[in-house]
């Protein structure tokens, strides 16, 4: 039986591009990648083009909502194997310390939040094309096989694909 791993996307606002990954991840990962999402500043609410990409894609909405990283640091708070920052800010910020010290990497993707109304809907499909690919890449390595330093290469080169 493969062992489980936990996925944390991070973004300032939690409410597009880390909300985004964590349905694609939770939907092509299951059952051994979990995904979660946060932002050091959550919105409070799903982005409604986000949540009109997911369910595009058919994927599940119903778990998704906005949350602040706090609640990944807390006591009793799943273990971290790998922490993924999507958006520029959330990766100049200064990230708790999670336990474990998982492996990180930076994704950036445009907000597609910020694209003129006229341009929103397309923004939002093509920031969902880019975390799928990046995700299916991140799948597709043999991570119980390889070691820590080594991981962290693929993940980085992943962030530039």
């Amino acid at each position: 039986m493969p062992r489980h791993y936990n996925v944390l996307f991070l973004c300032t606002g939690n409410s597009s591009r880390s909300i985004l990954a964590e349905a694609i991840l939770a939907h092509r990962g299951f059952p051994t990648f979990s995904a979660y999402s946060a932002g050091s500043h959550p919105t409070g609410y799903v982005h409604p083009q986000a949540r009109a990409t997911i369910e595009a894609a058919r994927l599940p909405t119903a778990r998704l909502r906005s949350k602040s990283w706090d609640e990944f640091g807390a006591r009793g708070a799943p273990h971290m194997n790998f922490v993924f920052t999507v958006c520029d800010n959330a990766a100049r910020e200064v990230c708790p310390v999670w336990p474990g010290q998982p492996m990180t990497a930076h994704w950036g993707i445009p907000d597609p939040g910020a694209a003129p109304p006229d341009q929103l809907e397309r923004a939002f499909r093509d920031a969902f094309a880019t975390l799928d690919r990046r995700i299916g890449l991140f799948l597709c390595l043999p991570v119980e096989s390889l070691d820590k330093l080594a991981i962290q290469q693929q993940l980085d080169r992943i962030g530039r694909v």
